[in-house]
């Protein structure tokens, strides 16, 4: 267990850390820094997903449905960024993302939720509320709110598609691959290539960072799942939600980050309810 509470928290930090790089990447260049950042990603787990044989042909229609809806993923996370204060944007985006995902799992997958997790979800729904604030922008609350729907809408999908796989760990790592094929799609559609071309030898540091983290945190988590019970790792891997909120205003010095730290310790409360009531 305590190997496995490392893992998480591991990847709670690095899945920070790139955000925290797309966020204080140049306006002009953040959605070039989303795709690079995603390409490095997708590249570095292609090599292991193929070593373990890979996710099995069943899982490809999910894997491509999961990496569509991860280009709404990084247009919300982007303009959320674009507009909006990180302490505000990703919580918000992470924290609705995880109840999105609880509702869809509720909904369509047909887990049943006993009364003290519905309570857990309304705790929830309250603290992702309370991270707003005077001159809050709509349109990074939109852009978080459109992020979260999409955390919420690849888990499900991820979920189905990870118990139809040869592999559930080639599954997890494929779907990094997928995002990268759908976010790069969109990016060569609107001509952009050349851009991501010139914008390589100064942003290259940026993005390779960002990319290692992004791929290594999702690898943690779904190594930590085989040494502890799932609902623990999904509960601790939302300690993220706290370590935005403290970045936000301890180092990008957020006028309104030392609320949402409370409020983010209240969303994580009510996770760890959430799952404490259906074990």
């Amino acid at each position: 267990m305590i190997f496995a509470t490392g893992l998480v928290l591991v990847a709670a930090a690095l899945h920070a850390t790139w955000n925290l790089l797309l966020k204080t990447s140049p306006d002009a260049d953040r959605d070039l820094t989303s795709w690079g950042l995603y390409l490095v990603g997708g590249l570095l787990v292609v090599p292991v997903s193929v070593a373990l044989g890979g996710p099995g042909l069943a899982a490809v229609p999910w894997l491509a449905l999961s990496g569509l809806v991860h280009v709404a993923y990084i247009v919300g996370l982007v303009s959320a960024y674009e507009h909006g204060d990180f302490s505000l944007a990703y919580p918000l985006a992470r924290g609705g993302g995880a109840l999105a995902a609880a509702l869809g799992g509720a909904l369509l997958l047909g887990d049943h939720l006993p009364a003290p997790a519905w309570a857990s979800i309304a705790v929830v729904a309250l603290a992702l509320g309370s991270l707003m604030g005077p001159g809050v922008s709509l349109w990074s609350v939109r852009g978080a709110l459109l992020t979260a729907a999409a955390i919420g809408t690849y888990t499900v999908i991820d979920a189905h598609g990870a118990r139809v796989s040869v592999d559930p760990l080639a599954y997890g790592l494929t779907t990094t691959a997928t995002a990268a094929v759908g976010v790069s799609l969109v990016f060569l559609a609107r001509r952009r290539h050349r851009a991501l071309v010139a914008a390589w030898p100064q942003h290259r540091l940026r993005w390779l960072v960002a990319g290692a983290c992004l791929a290594t945190a999702y690898t943690l988590v779904v190594v930590a799942v085989r040494h502890a019970p799932v609902g623990y790792v999904a509960v601790l891997r939302e300690s993220s939600v706290v370590l935005g909120a403290l970045v936000g205003w301890r180092f990008l010095h957020e006028s309104l980050g030392g609320r949402r730290l409370v409020s983010s310790l209240v969303i994580l409360a009510g996770m760890l309810g959430l799952v404490a009531s259906t074990l």
